[in-house]
């Protein structure tokens, strides 16, 4: 068996110019993502083209997003090397950046449109979520994003995990979590319920599904962020997991209070994508 830690990140060149394998997951995953949303519009009723128009700034916006979110709180070591903050092809992507600003920038783009933001969120989160599972394999492949120090007897007796992803996980003479593996796990396990508990009638109304993806990734997130080695750190504290404690937190009270006081909120349906144009 082929050893994939071995594997080059950089999957080959074009005139020169280094095409790497982190690239392709993350664009792989976004095609993906873009397709099963626009798939969805199409079937509610919705203008296809929108949910196109929209994702090319929410991803041009994300990914700037993404590389601030890193820039800020590594500032120090990029105020005395300025010339790398735009060498984002180095390294240097935070996914809470990106979802901030991508998720942003989509809400502000259906209010322009006149199209109920809410219900767009909720169209696209279950596949937001089914990417950010992609692009962890880009993680994978750079052996980066792992948690800390482990036996090999814990990848191989007690987890179980088949053999490439041993290898992967055996970095400079030492094994290590697979914490990419359990974010990607936690991820697609996310998909199969919001899009289960969605496709039920009378279950959620508009918006739950948005506030779902919140609670159910940033609390994932704020157990794996726990065991990685590579946080970004403020003081202290792990940034990742304070805003995903924030995020929890404020979600779920969010959705606890919606449905005490829910008339304003109609109940989702996967055909009723026009009824709601109106409702801003």
């Amino acid at each position: 068996m082929m050893n994939i830690a071995a594997i080059d990140p950089v999957a080959f060149d074009i005139f020169g110019w280094p095409i790497r394998w982190y690239g392709i997951f993350i664009g792989a995953a976004i095609l993906l993502a873009l397709t099963l949303a626009s798939r969805d519009f199409r079937r509610k009723g919705w203008d296809e083209e929108f949910i196109l128009d929209a994702a090319v700034w929410s991803i041009l916006i994300g990914f700037i997003g993404a590389r601030a979110y890193y820039v800020l709180f590594e500032l120090d070591y990029y105020l005395q090397n300025p010339g790398e903050i735009l060498q984002i092809w180095n390294g240097g992507i935070a996914i809470y950046g990106g979802v901030i600003a991508g998720g942003l920038t989509l809400y502000c783009y259906s209010k322009m449109k006149k199209m109920a933001p809410l219900f767009v969120t909720d169209t696209v989160a279950p596949y937001l979520l089914l990417a950010q599972a992609i692009g962890r394999w880009g993680n994978f492949v750079n052996q980066e994003a792992h948690g800390g120090e482990v036996s090999l007897a814990f990848l191989k007796d007690t987890l179980h995990l088949p053999q490439f992803i041993i290898d992967g996980m055996h970095i400079d003479g030492a094994y290590y979590h697979p914490t990419f593996l359990y974010e990607s796990i936690w991820n697609v396990v996310g998909v199969a319920i919001l899009l289960l508990i969605r496709s039920r009638n009378r279950t959620l109304r508009i918006g739950d599904t948005t506030l779902l993806y919140l609670i159910w990734y940033s609390f994932g997130r704020f157990f794996i962020e726990g065991l990685r080695t590579d946080s970004l750190w403020l003081g202290s504290f792990r940034i990742s997991q304070v805003l995903a404690a924030v995020l929890f937190i404020g979600a779920l009270f969010m959705f606890v209070a919606r449905r005490i006081n829910d008339k304003y909120y109609p109940y989702y349906s996967e055909h009723n994508g026009p009824a709601y144009k109106a409702m801003q």
